[in-house]
């Protein structure tokens, strides 16, 4: 591991420890030239995600979008940032424990509503309005006949 200081290649490792509850590792190490200490993680490279399209084209699954995606269905509702974070891990971890690389974007929606229709009516026809991509009232009306 490259020393931050002075670039030497040499480093011992002074101490590890588990981080990110058991998902990576955090080590301090200390150059061999230098002396200066510095703190690595390392992770186990996991295989990613393909979010397959309706268009047929295909992106990375990303966290991230689908965060941003719970956290405006779920604005204002009684569900905490903590809550949906779980919602992602959970569907992350059954689509990796399933050993899927890839899954069809309609599949992952599914997915998403299936958990949010036990948290939150309004968050999960929020959700389906712009996923199901509601065109009228009676979308909207058939879509809380689901839920009932």
């Amino acid at each position: 591991m490259r020393c931050p200081s002075c670039g030497y290649q040499e480093s011992k490792v002074v101490d590890s420890r588990s981080a990110d509850d058991g998902a990576s590792i955090r080590r301090r190490r200390e150059c061999l030239q230098c002396g200066t200490r510095f703190t690595t993680y390392e992770r186990l490279a996991e295989n990613p995600i393909l979010v397959i399209k309706a268009d047929g084209s295909s992106e990375v699954f990303n966290r991230e979008k689908l965060m941003r995606g719970l956290l405006i269905a779920c604005a204002k509702r009684p569900i905490t940032p903590e809550k949906i974070d779980g919602l992602i891990t959970s569907i992350e971890s059954e689509l990796r424990s399933s050993q899927r690389n890839e899954i069809k974007s309609r599949d992952l929606g599914d997915l998403v509503l299936a958990r949010l229709a036990t948290l939150d009516d309004v968050a999960y026809i929020r959700f389906a309005s712009v996923y199901k991509d509601f065109q009228n009232v009676e979308e909207f009306s058939e879509a809380l006949k689901e839920l009932g």
